[in-house]
């Protein structure tokens, strides 16, 4: 992996082309730029290891949560929302073929010159646009051909048009009050137009559900929904309160995600892999790639472990020492103390930061799609601290030509 400089005098001109052409609305977090001015390059070899671990990690999720949803039983380690645990027993119709399954697997460059896992994005990833236009916007600016990239937005409709009937209707549902969410849903609105679906939308609590199938209340909107894409996280939906909501779980209206997605979204996913495996369901890849992972009360005087809340997205209250700000690091020590079932206590990797042609170090995560098991391309970050979080950058992910 290298970072290419995207040219000083063409910088300006770039984020503004990803600003109004590539649903890069709100290009900053606080005083923060969030548009680097960087490309990440990887090599042909890179990017087959990266699409062969992916699909290998996706099978067994998918097989994880599939034997999940059978043994609820088990699920009890994973300390989800009490509400939400409550209508688990509601997913028994749930059939995995009828669904689109998106997730995005976060991986990262260590000193150790391997690839450690931080987690799965298995509920609602975001970074569309960055992994679908982005790359090419990049690759004319660099005015360079050798370089080639998966396009994300292809891949993930062409993955929706197999699964919802033609000019069918689809409820993009999504908080509606935040640009951040409503950019992504745009951009998958207007690309879904353009392959004849009509496109809602809507907030997670303008659907109501009979019979098992999602009807719109939405004004001027009102009817059968043929699809639902869902990017509003499930355990936000307790949090926002709708008083709709259980019928996300037991719907057969084709949906991205499904609820199935829960099980591997919270970062104590791994405290079932010892009761699985047992139960004949394989996760080498996993154990290879994800650092290990233990129970808060189980750390005592280990060192070098971590702390990360298990409901926790995009970086946030994980207690990377180096990369807290003000008294942040003593908040989440107290949080832990407090919740411990809440958090869950992880080996900490030794992220190697890339030197960039200007001479300054980044850390990368390099987030690696899949939709309906197939690898779907890329959706990147980076920071000058080892912990990919809000203040990151987005970066476009482009591979050399053989």
């Amino acid at each position: 992996m290298q970072l290419v400089s995207i040219p000083s005098d063409k910088y300006n001109d770039y984020r503004l082309d990803l600003m109004f052409n590539a649903y890069k609305w709100d290009p900053q977090f606080y005083d923060n730029n969030t548009i680097a001015k960087y490309a990440l390059v990887i090599s042909k070899e890179e990017h087959e290891e990266l699409e062969s671990l992916t699909e290998k990690l996706d099978e067994e999720t998918r097989q994880a949560e599939e034997f999940l949803n059978k043994h609820l039983n088990l699920t009890k380690v994973l300390a989800l929302p009490t509400k939400i645990h409550q209508e688990l027993k509601k997913m028994k119709n749930y059939d995995p073929s009828k669904h689109i399954r998106l997730m995005r697997y976060d991986f990262h460059p260590t000193i150790e010159e391997n690839l450690a896992l931080s987690e799965v994005n298995s509920d609602v990833p975001g970074g569309f646009a960055e992994a679908s236009i982005m790359p090419q916007i990049a690759i004319n600016t660099l005015e360079y051909q050798k370089y080639w990239y998966k396009n994300f937005g292809d891949i993930l409709v062409e993955a929706i048009t197999k699964k919802v009937k033609p000019n069918g209707r689809i409820m993009l549902v999504h908080c509606t009050s935040y640009s951040d969410d409503r950019q992504v849903m745009q951009f998958l609105g207007d690309k879904l137009k353009s392959f004849g679906f009509n496109i809602i939308y809507a907030a997670a609590d303008h659907l109501r559900f009979k019979n098992n199938e999602a009807f719109s209340i939405l004004d001027g909107n009102e009817g059968k929904i043929d699809a639902i894409f869902r990017f509003t996280p499930l355990e936000w939906l307790i949090d926002i309160k709708p008083k709709h909501w259980q019928g996300y779980f037991d719907t057969i209206t084709p949906s991205c995600n499904h609820p199935i997605a829960i099980f591997a979204q919270t970062k104590r996913f791994p405290l079932v892999w010892d009761t699985l495996e047992k139960n004949g369901v394989k996760l080498l890849t996993w154990r290879k790639l994800l650092p290990e992972t233990i129970e808060v009360k189980d750390v005592k005087s280990k060192n070098g472990y971590i702390y990360k809340p298990a409901c926790g997205r995009v970086g946030e209250k994980i207690s990377i020492k180096e990369a807290c700000k003000d008294d942040e690091y003593e908040r989440i020590i107290a949080d832990v103390k407090k919740h411990p079932k809440q958090y869950l206590a992880q080996k900490k990797f030794n992220s190697k930061p890339l030197l960039s042609p200007d001479g300054k170090k980044f850390h990368v995560c390099i987030g690696s799609y899949s939709v309906c098991g197939k690898h779907a391309g890329y959706y990147a970050r980076i920071s000058s601290l080892p912990r990919i979080d809000s203040f990151a950058a987005d970066i476009p992910v482009l591979i050399e030509r053989s």
